[in-house]
């Protein structure tokens, strides 16, 4: 679906909200979760680098929003039970979740298939798609308990269409856009939940760097620049939009 770049939220959307977002650290991540208390959310920073995210526990306490919450979480280790325990942890502090938006993510190598190395295919699959689906699983009765819930995965043009030497990256991003679509149809009956994918597109992030090293990153749109995309699917305006394909920029 076409992006709403062009979106202009209420400084109040998502105020009383609670969102967590995934590799909040740094990037992408970052960047949502200081948009989104800024706009009145409660923000759930999980990462795998407690400095990163102390860092931006103190950029939205500077900013003014509500106070967030830490949970380290390092998706390469993660287990069923560290999921559900988290999901009883959140249970007790705040007893629903209004919106869940996996970003973090890995690139592994840009490689010929033939030469891909088994272990960090397996590596990027469990932090893509394996950890995100379990998490999610743990985290829907939490979100069902939300009048208004939004779950957004992060996609990639090579998740919609397969391109040479993208590897796992490529399959673990297809992988997210069928669960979303299983999932969303699943609970399209469900008026409280909506599920959806975002590709953020050309984006100035670490990753970007690293999978075209070559490319001059001020011609880029920052992470900060397609954040309307991002509050418009999490905040309430897209309520009943569900089981869809949604980008943050238009194609370069």
């Amino acid at each position: 679906m076409s992006c709403k770049i062009d979106y202009q939220p209420t400084p109040d959307l998502l105020k009383d909200r609670i969102i967590l977002v995934t590799g909040a650290g740094d990037g992408i991540g970052r960047a949502a979760a200081l948009t989104y208390a800024r706009h009145g959310a409660t923000v759930i920073l999980l990462g795998r680098t407690i400095a990163k995210l102390e860092r931006v526990y103190d950029e939205i306490e500077a900013l003014g929003g509500p106070q967030p919450a830490i949970f380290p979480l390092n998706f390469e280790g993660a287990t069923l039970k560290d999921f559900h325990e988290m999901a009883q942890t959140l249970d007790s502090e705040f007893g629903r979740l209004d919106g869940l938006l996996h970003n973090a993510g890995m690139l592994g190598r840009i490689t010929p298939f033939e030469q891909y190395n088994p272990e960090l295919w397996n590596q990027v699959m469990q932090v893509n798609i394996n950890g995100p689906v379990w998490m999610t699983q743990a985290l829907l009765p939490l979100l069902q308990q939300s009048e208004n819930a939004s779950i957004i995965f992060t996609s990639s043009g090579v998740g919609r269409k397969g391109r040479a030497y993208w590897g796992a990256y490529a399959v673990s991003k297809c992988a997210t856009e069928g669960f979303m679509q299983v999932l969303a149809d699943e609970m399209d009956s469900q008026q409280n939940l909506r599920i959806n994918t975002l590709n953020p597109g050309a984006t100035r992030t670490q990753m970007r760097r690293s999978a075209f090293p070559g490319e001059d990153p001020a011609t880029l749109r920052t992470p900060e620049e397609i954040m309307p995309t991002y509050l418009w699917l999490m905040g309430p305006d897209s309520r009943g939009v569900n089981g869809q394909q949604w980008d943050a920029q238009p194609p370069r």
